[in-house]
């Protein structure tokens, strides 16, 4: 395979932030919070760049849905090598409601405008953990998928990916044009250096609206309520099993 590959790039709430939730309970705070590229989007976009350095593919270009500052994620990937970038513009309620189904209408109707004959996508977010954006583009495409991929390799118009599953490992061969995506074990994602933070300032971004490609956003979905997880209590140690079994019949376990 020697084409175009699309790579998505989430921006999302820095993993080392403490999430809180807003006092109405709508939602979880953003403003004023550290934003980060997404980190299994990180591997995606390694990935891809890999790829690109092995000569088995001719163009990356980076993918990312939401608001003005979104291109700042565009940017990260195509300073780690990206070639270029397309931003498609989500903001205010639109993007409140923004989830895998609308986002994977994006991608594959950009998959067709670009003529790429790869996808690569994170697992998953670490903001929603919905795990199902690729899924959902390589049904629409109706292509083949690889997913929780943690080996990739080319071979002509047949992609090998290993799987992480379950009970261990899966090893599938599929056809391109085809959607990937990535698990945590794929690779090590490379940092940007500041050489390539300068060049990556003059690297194209293209601006383009859900409407542009056709594509409707209203969401399916209604968010009710959102809540902080309990807090846990404290534990204690016992000196015997007969002193565990009368806690747990205290705290009515058993």
């Amino acid at each position: 395979m020697s084409g175009r590959v699309l790579v998505g790039v989430k921006r999302v709430i820095d993993y080392a932030v403490k999430i809180r939730v807003k006092p109405d309970n709508s939602s979880v705070v953003t403003d004023g919070v550290k934003h980060s590229m997404n980190p299994f989007c990180e591997i995606a976009v390694e990935e891809a760049v890999k790829l690109k350095e092995k000569k088995l593919i001719k163009e990356v270009v980076a993918v990312s849905c939401g608001p003005q500052q979104a291109q700042e994620t565009i940017r990260t990937a195509l300073a780690m090598g990206a070639d270029r970038g397309i931003h498609v513009e989500v903001s205010g309620k639109d993007y409140d409601t923004l989830g895998p189904l609308q986002v994977s209408k994006i991608m594959a109707a950009l998959a067709k405008k670009e003529d790429a004959q790869l996808i690569i996508l994170g697992k998953q977010a670490i903001d929603d953990d919905c795990n199902q954006t690729g899924q959902m583009t390589a049904a629409l495409l109706d292509w083949p998928q690889g997913t929780f991929a943690s080996e990739v390799s080319l071979d002509g118009d047949k992609i090998k990916v290993v799987r992480e599953i379950d009970g261990g490992l899966e090893t599938i061969k599929i056809n391109t044009p085809a959607v990937v995506t990535a698990d945590l074990r794929l690779n090590t994602p490379r940092y940007a250096t500041l050489p390539n933070i300068m060049k990556a300032k003059k690297k194209k971004i293209a601006n383009v609206k859900p409407a542009d490609l056709g594509v409707d956003l209203t969401s399916r979905l209604e968010v009710l309520r959102v809540d902080e997880p309990p807090q846990r209590q404290a534990g204690m140690k016992v000196e015997t099993v007969d002193d565990l079994v009368g806690k747990l019949k205290e705290a009515g376990r058993v």
